[in-house]
C-alpha cells in the first residue's frame, strides 16, 4: 500500500498555486498535488482522495449526476420510532415536558 494518493480532482493541476509548480528554468508545469496518508484520520476520510475542500467541491460539482446515479434512491427510507412525552424537572426543580424519541427495533420489517 502506498503512503500517498494523487488528488482525484481532474482539474487539480490547473489551479495556480505555488505548491503545484514543478520543474526548473523554462520547463515548469503545474502538477496535481500529492496527498500524504500519514494519519488514520486522513486515510479514513474523503481527504485521502482530495488535497483540499476546493478540489473536493470542484469534483462534486463536475460529477454530481454520476455520483448520484451510482446509488439511486427510488423511495424514502424510514426508521420506526416511539414518541413519548416525559415529565422532568430542571435545575431549579421546575417541571417541564420533554419529547423523547426512541428507535424501535422491529426485526420483522423489510
Amino acid at each position: 500500500m502506498s503512503n500517498y494518493n494523487w488528488c482525484h480532482n481532474p482539474d487539480c493541476h490547473t489551479i495556480h498555486t505555488q505548491s503545484r509548480v514543478r520543474g526548473t528554468g523554462d520547463n515548469k508545469v503545474l502538477r496535481t498535488r500529492k496527498i500524504a496518508l500519514n494519519s488514520e484520520w486522513i486515510r479514513n476520510s474523503i481527504y485521502a482522495y482530495f488535497c483540499n475542500q476546493n478540489c473536493l467541491h470542484q469534483f462534486l460539482n463536475k460529477f454530481a449526476t454520476e455520483i448520484a446515479n451510482t446509488y439511486s434512491v427510488k423511495k424514502p427510507s424510514e426508521t420506526p420510532i416511539k414518541v413519548e412525552k416525559v415529565q422532568e424537572k430542571d435545575y431549579y426543580n421546575n417541571p417541564y415536558t420533554r419529547i423523547s424519541i426512541t428507535r424501535v427495533n422491529n426485526d420483522n420489517r423489510k
